[in-house]
C-alpha cells in the first residue's frame, strides 16, 4: 500500500498521460513524429525540475514535492511561449514553423541542463538519475499529482476529439466547417504541455512513449480520435506499467525506466521515419 501501490499508479497515469499527449500532438502537426518532445516540451519541463532540484541541492527551502511539479509547469509553459513566439511569423501556426522551433528551443534547453549539472557538481548523480526517468520512490502524494491535472485533462482533449477529426482534413476546410483552428491548437498544446509537465515531474524524461503508442493504435483502430485518445491513455499505461515491471522485478538490477522506453522506442522512431519517407 505504501510502495508498490503508489509506483503502479502513479506510472499507469504518467504513461497514460503521455500517450495522449503525444497523440494530440500528432493529430495538430498532422505529423506522425510528433510527440510531447518534438516541440521542446519536455525539455522545458526538466529544465524547470532540474533548477528546482539544484535550489533544494544549494540549500534553498523549498519542498520538492511542490517544487518541482510548479517549476516543471512554468518550465513547460516558457518552452511553450517560446515556440509560438518563433512559430508566429502568420497566425496559423503552420506545423514544420512548430516543429523547427521546438527543435531549437529543445537545444538551448540541453544547453541549460548541462550547466546545471555542472553546478551540482559532486551531486550530479541526482538529477542525471532522475533525467533517465524513474518511479522508484513514489507516494501517495505523487498519484494525487498526476491524478488531479491529468485526468481533467484527458476529459479536455477528448471533448476536442470531434475538432481534431475535422482538422485532419487541412485547416482551411476545417476552418469553413465551423473549427476555430487556431485557438484549438492553442488551447490543446497548452493542456498537452501541461499534463507532459505534470508527468516529468514525477517521473523525469521518459521518452517515446507518445510516440509509439499513438502510432501502433492508429494502426489498429484508425483515425477517429473519440476512440484513439481514450485507448491512448489505455495503452500507454499499460506499456509503461510493463516497463517498470521489467526494469523492476526482471533484471538483475534496476535501471531508469526511461533507458528502456529508449531502446524500445529508438528503432521504432527509425521505422516510423523510413516508412514516411519512402511514402514521399
Amino acid at each position: 500500500m505504501e510502495v508498490r501501490l503508489p509506483r503502479i499508479l502513479t506510472a499507469a497515469l504518467v504513461g497514460g498521460g503521455l500517450a495522449v499527449a503525444g497523440a494530440v500532438f500528432q493529430a495538430i502537426l498532422l505529423n506522425p513524429l510528433a510527440d510531447p518532445y518534438t516541440l521542446g516540451i519536455s525539455s522545458g519541463a526538466a529544465f524547470g525540475a532540474s533548477l528546482a532540484i539544484i535550489l533544494t541541492i544549494f540549500g534553498i527551502a523549498i519542498p520538492t514535492w511542490f517544487s518541482i511539479p510548479i517549476f516543471a509547469f512554468f518550465g513547460a509553459m516558457a518552452t511553450l511561449i517560446g515556440v509560438f513566439s518563433l512559430a508566429s511569423t502568420d497566425n496559423r501556426l503552420s506545423s514544420n514553423s512548430l516543429i523547427l522551433s521546438g527543435v531549437i528551443i529543445a537545444s538551448i534547453l540541453s544547453a541549460g541542463i548541462g550547466f546545471i549539472k555542472y553546478l551540482a557538481d559532486e551531486q550530479v548523480s541526482i538529477i542525471i538519475f532522475w533525467l533517465m526517468g524513474s518511479f522508484v520512490g513514489r507516494s501517495w502524494a505523487d498519484v494525487a499529482t498526476t491524478f488531479v491535472v491529468i485526468i481533467p485533462g484527458l476529459f479536455f482533449m477528448l471533448y476536442y476529439a470531434r475538432d481534431l477529426n475535422i482538422m485532419a482534413l487541412g485547416e482551411r476546410t476545417a476552418d469553413t466547417l465551423g473549427v476555430e483552428t487556431a485557438r484549438v491548437k492553442k488551447q490543446l498544446l497548452v493542456c498537452a504541455s501541461l499534463v507532459t509537465a505534470v508527468a516529468v515531474s514525477v517521473s523525469g524524461i521518459i521518452g517515446f512513449v507518445g510516440l509509439i503508442i499513438p502510432h501502433l493504435l492508429r494502426m489498429i483502430l484508425g483515425p477517429d480520435n473519440r476512440l484513439l485518445l481514450p485507448a491512448c491513455f489505455l495503452g500507454g499505461a499499460i506499456l509503461l506499467l510493463g516497463a517498470d515491471t521489467i526494469t523492476r522485478a526482471w533484471l538483475p538490477s534496476e535501471i531508469p525506466i526511461g533507458v528502456l522506453t529508449s531502446l524500445i522506442g529508438g528503432p521504432f522512431f527509425c521505422y516510423i521515419f523510413r516508412k514516411k519517407q519512402l511514402a514521399k
